[in-house]
């Protein structure tokens, strides 16, 4: 007769399954007091790669976010271009980059000429008091800017 698997057998290969994706995946090292630490590296590269060694303006592009930030887990952030947007001229991408984060690249929106405006809304985990940057894409080549320093405060369940 042959032998079937036990049921602690079966538990035991699907939780080693389920452990080797993420071991395979590169984790970020944590800096020495166990928190994850800032990645300048990946800020100016993040910029870099989005900005091309062009320099953006500091106008046309608004930045909506609570300088005093009491809940770090769920920061509120609103970007919107101010400029004219036409079937000529239409924001094609917008990025929102958090400087002291392990992982500065928060959020990436992309913009069709059917769009007709570009805005987003999203909300953010800021690791601790930092700078918020927003760059925007304009199909005519411009690049636009804004940056907001933000306060954290740490909330009762100590984040």
């Amino acid at each position: 007769m042959p032998q079937h698997p036990t049921r602690r057998t079966l538990i035991a290969a699907g939780a080693s399954a389920l452990a080797l994706p993420a071991l395979a995946q590169p984790q970020p090292s944590p800096a020495p007091d166990g928190a994850l630490a800032p990645n300048p590296a990946a800020l100016r590269k993040a910029m870099a790669d989005f900005t091309q060694g062009r320099q953006p303006l500091a106008q046309g592009l608004e930045l909506d976010i609570p300088s005093l930030a009491d809940n770090p887990g769920s920061v509120p952030v609103k970007v919107k271009v101010t400029l004219p947007i036409s079937e000529q001229d239409w924001c094609e991408e917008i990025i929102i980059l958090a400087d002291l984060n392990p992982a500065p690249l928060a959020c990436r929106v992309q913009f069709s000429t059917a769009a007709g405006t570009a805005e987003a809304a999203v909300r953010l985990r800021l690791a601790q008091s930092q700078t918020v940057h927003a760059l925007a894409r304009m199909s005519s080549g411009k690049l636009l800017a804004a940056r907001q320093p933000v306060t954290v405060i740490a909330s009762g369940c100590g984040m």
